[in-house]
């Protein structure tokens, strides 16, 4: 498999390829889907390298970006690609800059807990997240056909007013960006974000048929579908004692946790 000095490049299938960012505290995961005709890239990293040196050896296919969310460890290499996609309700923030976070902060988020050599391109203090218009946008039903490969695009708000998940339908494949991953808990605590919608769309890909791996954008590379049990069982919890709200704290059920 290919070797980068920054990113971690791991083969799902033969189709199909996660990049990742293991040296960095976020543990950031990109996903390259190649169909017959062209290629969907999930996301583009944090930008602190250059994503497309990776995405130019594992295809010469026409690449569509698709914007999970737009938060800077999302989209730091959207510059380097001519097709970007991003769901209505976050165009502005792809246009105009991330609400609710200053650039102190992204900067300090950005740079902090690397536990490998940075590229001498990086410069923390000069780091500035991309803007720029997208080539469209997306609702809840839209459908990318990449060629024999179909992908389905769901609006699940609640992480950011924007955030989609994407079902590969084809391969049963369930891209959930900062919806749903393991080991550290899923933010849902800041004034950008809403406690319901981040439970409601937890219901929501809970209830998708045919599943057959989640692959989250932090932490493990792939989830088996049975979590979404567990789902379930804790979106009743949640609704039950009350706790869909600001300021609830932390949420630890089996196989992952949620912070209001």
């Amino acid at each position: 498999m290919l070797k980068d000095d920054w990113f971690t490049v791991r083969q799902i299938d033969d189709k199909t390829f996660a990049i990742s960012e293991l040296g960095h505290w976020e543990k950031v995961h990109s996903f390259l889907l190649l169909g017959d005709s062209k290629a969907a890239l999930i996301d583009t990293g944090l930008g602190i390298d250059s994503m497309k040196r990776v995405t130019d050896q594992l295809t010469t296919l026409p690449i569509d970006v698709i914007t999970t969310h737009v938060h800077s460890d999302h989209i730091g290499s959207h510059g380097e690609y001519t097709r970007i996609f991003v769901h209505e309700d976050e165009e502005s923030w792809l246009t105009n800059g991330i609400v609710g976070l200053s650039i102190e902060q992204i900067r300090a988020n950005t740079a902090r807990d690397i536990t490998i050599p940075i590229p001498n391109s990086f410069n923390p203090d000069t780091y500035t997240p991309f803007t720029g218009r997208p080539t469209g946008l997306l609702k809840h039903g839209d459908v990318f056909d990449l060629g024999n490969r179909k992908l389905i695009i769901y609006h699940t708000p609640g992480h950011s007013p924007g955030h989609i998940t994407i079902f590969d339908e084809t391969k049963g494949y369930l891209f959930t960006g900062d919806l749903l991953y393991d080991e550290t808990p899923i933010y849902a605590f800041y004034p950008t974000t809403n406690p319901v919608d981040l439970v409601n769309s937890l219901e929501k890909i809970a209830k998708i048929p045919n599943i057959n791996m989640i692959y989250g954008s932090h932490n493990s590379l792939g989830i088996t579908p049975d979590i979404l049990n567990e789902v379930k069982l804790a979106i009743a919890h949640l609704k039950d004692n009350d706790l869909v709200k600001f300021g609830t704290g932390i949420h630890r059920f089996n196989g992952f946790s949620v912070q209001f």
